[in-house]
């Protein structure tokens, strides 16, 4: 019987292998980017670079617009502001009781141009919400309970549905946040310097600074070769133990086969030597006697049952 167990173990440790090799190799694209401490020597740095090699670059500052959204429930200002409505009720279920769950009512995204300042400088950034490490905050998520009409509430229950309210949730990027910037650094025409993700390389937008990004990307890069190592040892462990008990069980075959052969072979000289003695003292007949077929436990008695592998 094939090993599946061990061999299911060493073939899974290739997953966590394989994402560990990807994130020790972020890991180090990252540590060759270009980091730019002011944001006043982007400008120059793109001026001394050739046009024709994207510059991929790190840049840390502050969110800020020039036309910010204004929350409509949180009160905040920001950039990015996400907007969700979900419907919250009872339904009625075949077995007579009622579950709660939910369905959504609307989703909506609002972006204004946007960029980092630090003092120095600023830089826009595009594309942000598709970066690695992209995140926005909640700033707002409020309840608000359906209204009491029984008309409204009897049509509902007959549809074997009870109301409970619309939950509104609301992200947003706020202005004066904190943000880490890893893309390509390009300048247009009119000397606007704007950061957006490469045709190849990372692109990151995250909170964290870039040696924070570095070290967890080296955290996770080491705890996906321990996994890897330790699903490889048990897979390793399985297959040896299947091997071993294998062998161990062929060998009780084969001794024991050689114990019968060898049983079968002392009884039948046996008889062999006593139908010799007969046929001297002439108490022998002319009939063949028949070697019974004898049972491999006692070696007395016939067979009367069998023993199949499914």
């Amino acid at each position: 019987m094939v090993p599946w167990g061990g061999l299911s173990c060493c073939l899974s440790a290739a997953a966590p292998y394989l994402l560990g090799r990807s994130s020790g190799r972020d890991a180090e694209v990252l540590k060759t980017v270009t980091r730019v401490n002011q944001l006043k020597e982007l400008a120059q740095l793109l001026d001394l670079e050739s046009k024709m090699i994207p510059i991929i670059v790190t840049i840390s500052g502050r969110v800020g617009s020039e036309t910010p959204i204004n929350c409509q429930h949180s009160g905040l200002r920001g950039v990015i502001v996400e907007g969700t409505a979900e419907q919250h009720f009872l339904k009625h279920n075949d077995a007579g009781s009622w579950i709660q769950d939910s369905a959504l009512m609307l989703s909506m995204c609002k972006e204004v141009p946007w960029y980092l300042d630090d003092e120095t400088g600023r830089v826009y950034v595009v594309g942000a919400r598709g970066a690695v490490g992209f995140a926005l905050t909640v700033g707002s998520e409020v309840f608000e309970e359906s209204g009491r009409s029984i008309v409204r509430g009897t049509l509902d229950y007959l549809q074997g549905l009870k109301m409970l309210g619309v939950k509104r949730i609301e992200q947003v990027l706020p202005t004066g946040s904190s943000l880490t910037v890893v893309g390509e650094a390009v300048k247009d025409d009119i000397g606007t310097i704007r950061i957006q993700k490469p045709q190849k390389g990372p692109f990151y937008v995250s909170p964290k600074s870039i040696d924070q990004l570095v070290s967890n990307l080296g955290k996770w890069t080491r705890w996906y070769k321990y996994a890897s190592f330790g699903l490889t040892i048990f897979g390793v462990f399985l297959i040896t133990k299947h091997a071993i008990h294998y062998y161990l069980e062929r060998r009780r075959r084969w001794e024991l086969r050689r114990r019968v052969l060898a049983a079968a072979a002392k009884r039948a000289g046996s008889d062999h030597e006593d139908s010799t003695l007969k046929a001297e003292n002439g108490t022998g007949t002319n009939q063949d006697c028949v070697m019974p077929d004898l049972c491999v436990i006692c070696l007395e008695q016939e067979y009367n049952a069998v023993f199949i592998q499914l």
